[in-house]
C-alpha cells in the first residue's frame, strides 16, 4: 500500500461522460492508467451541470443535453509521481480540462487485508 501524508498534488481532469478512449469511457482508462503507474488513488465524480470550452451548457434538467454530462477525475499523490503521470494524460485528454493544486494529505488509511 502507498503511504502518502504531508505535502502532495491533486490532479483533476475534467472531462465530457460521452468521451472515449478505444470504444472505452475515458475516464475509466485514465483511473485504470492511474492503477497500473502506482499512484495513490483515483476517484471519479459525475457532474449534474456544466460548460466547458465549447460554452455548451450540459445538464441533467434538459434531456437532449444530457448525453455528455460533465464527469471529474481526481488523482493524490506525490509531485513526483504525478508529474510523471501527465505524458499520459496528453495522449488521452483531446479536450477538457487538466489542473493541479497543493494539498496537504492529513489521513490516507486503507482498508486491512481480509475485511
Amino acid at each position: 500500500m502507498t503511504r502518502l501524508t504531508g505535502r502532495a498534488l491533486r490532479l483533476t481532469v475534467f472531462i465530457g461522460e460521452s468521451d472515449q478512449w478505444h470504444h472505452r469511457p475515458l475516464a475509466s482508462e485514465i483511473v485504470h492508467r492511474a492503477h497500473r503507474s502506482g499512484l495513490a488513488g483515483a476517484s471519479v465524480f459525475h457532474g449534474v451541470e456544466g460548460f466547458g470550452a465549447s460554452s455548451v451548457v450540459h445538464t441533467t434538467r434538459l434531456l437532449s443535453l444530457s448525453e455528455d454530462l460533465p464527469v471529474a477525475v481526481v488523482i493524490v499523490d506525490d509531485e513526483p509521481r504525478i508529474r510523471a503521470f501527465l505524458p499520459q494524460l496528453d495522449e488521452l485528454v483531446r479536450e477538457g480540462l487538466v489542473i493541479l493544486d497543493e494539498v496537504e494529505v492529513i489521513r490516507y488509511v486503507g482498508r486491512e487485508a481480509g475485511r
